[in-house]
């Protein structure tokens, strides 16, 4: 299986080695290359599925719409469920995970490993969650450097968190981001019995009002919605919009990385470790994964349609439609623009080859350097209070006209170019980061 996964990887490298153009707030992707991966870069195919962000995008329909929320409980005793993000074209009921890196079967269980050089390994559920509940039964992995994640994260970045550093087995890192703006006071620590040696089931529950981080059936942390208001911007720093659920295994402490991410996780990494020396990688062991999807009302939290896709430019929980949109691509051609570029006829012939052959030098897979697949703590070390004005967002405030009564709305807004997408992007250091090709991390094989 290791070898498939490699091979599998190899084959959408090349691609993704190529430099991308960039996008970011007020420089959206040409219509050429229309999807901004995580990265802040432009590509096709897989730039368009799962991290896709239609905020920075050539157009909110640039990216393929997310498949709705499933009840699961997933196991770990194989591969089956698991795509390479090199293969995955968006059918979610052939794939419960797409993975970059490589995952290893022990012993009925999933490693999540990081071999010397690599960037690690990012497992990504194929459904979004709209609020709801997710509990995971994991081992953390040890050392400087090596950072331990499990995270829901959303395409427009809000983001909600569980890690571990290396360092500290004793301690789980809590922390959560709307839109990907930092704000020092949304960081707290809970205790836990060596992460490493054991494994501990951790929860989160999220609901339109409050976040609970559970760790072994005890509440570790509540943040309730009411207190996340900023005054200055008007609107809830408050995670809000269709997420995924990560695994990953990461080198924060990277060389190539920024000083206040090796600071945060503990110091550089040291490639000659004793699990480096002894099985060949750093690794974090993963058993179950269980997913209760929210059931939410009038359009908020819900999962009756097929997939979830974005109607407005400010990107909030108001903006999201349940609906019934395809969300599978016919190769990695397509985008959300062209969703059937690049389909194969009865013969396994493509059907438009010839209109196919402006796309051999475009970007398919997404790639990046750090390794991390939502918040990289690049500005950690910079702390100020920025809670009293850098939530950023939508200067629409609370207009609840579009929800029943005692449901949370963002709020709405007649300018769909609001402050959302100037300032809520630009705050987040570009560190919200996309899902690894795995070919960056097995030229090691």
């Amino acid at each position: 299986m290791l070898q498939s996964f490699a091979l599998a990887a190899l084959l959408g490298a090349s691609s993704a080695l190529a430099a991308a153009a960039k996008c970011g707030v007020g420089n959206k992707c040409p219509k050429d290359t229309p999807c901004c991966s995580q990265y802040g870069e432009c590509g096709i195919g897989a730039y368009c599925l799962g991290g896709c962000d239609p905020l920075t995008s050539f157009s909110l329909d640039s990216c393929v719409p997310a498949p709705t929320c499933k009840d699961k409980t997933l196991k770990f005793g194989s591969l089956d469920n698991v795509k390479n993000i090199a293969e995955y074209l968006g059918d979610s009921d052939k794939a419960d995970w797409v993975v970059s890196g490589e995952p290893v079967l022990n012993g009925g269980n999933t490693l999540l490993t990081m071999p010397k050089g690599s960037v690690g390994t990012v497992m990504s559920s194929t459904t979004y969650m709209w609020y709801g509940n997710v509990k995971a039964r994991l081992k953390t992995s040890r050392g400087s450097g090596v950072v331990t994640a499990f995270i829901l994260f959303s395409d427009v970045k809000d983001e909600i968190d569980f890690e571990w550093i290396g360092t500290d087995l004793g301690t789980t890192q809590t922390n959560f981001y709307f839109q990907g703006i930092t704000n020092y006071q949304n960081s707290a620590n809970t205790s836990v019995t060596d992460s490493f040696n054991n494994f501990h089931d951790y929860e989160l529950r999220w609901t339109p009002d409050k976040i609970e981080w559970w760790i072994d059936g005890k509440l570790g942390r509540t943040k309730e919605r009411k207190d996340t208001w900023n005054a200055t911007s008007q609107n809830w720093g408050f995670p809000q919009t269709p997420s995924r659920v990560q695994l990953s295994l990461w080198p924060g402490g990277l060389e190539t990385n920024p000083q206040g991410t090796i600071d945060w996780a503990g110091g550089k990494i040291n490639w000659d470790a004793e699990d480096i020396k002894k099985v060949g990688f750093f690794y974090a062991e993963v058993e179950s994964v269980t997913i209760e999807c929210y059931d939410g009302s009038n359009g908020i939290g819900t999962n009756k349609g097929k997939s979830y896709y974005y109607k407005d430019l400010r990107g909030t929980n108001d903006t999201v439609v349940d609906g019934d949109k395809d969300h599978i691509i016919a190769s990695l051609q397509a985008t959300g623009l062209d969703m059937t570029k690049g389909k194969k006829d009865d013969t396994n012939t493509d059907k438009d080859k010839d209109k196919d052959k402006d796309t051999e030098d475009k970007q398919t897979i997404p790639g990046g350097s750090t390794g991390s697949p939502g918040k990289d703590h690049s500005d950690e070390n910079n702390s100020t209070d920025t809670s009293s004005g850098d939530n950023s967002s939508s200067s629409g405030g609370n207009n609840n006209s579009n929800c029943a009564d005692g449901d949370f709305c963002q709020g709405t807004s007649t300018d769909s170019t609001t402050d959302s997408t100037k300032g809520g992007s630009a705050k987040s250091s570009a560190s919200a980061l996309a899902i690894i090709i795995a070919g960056f991390a097995l030229y090691w094989l």
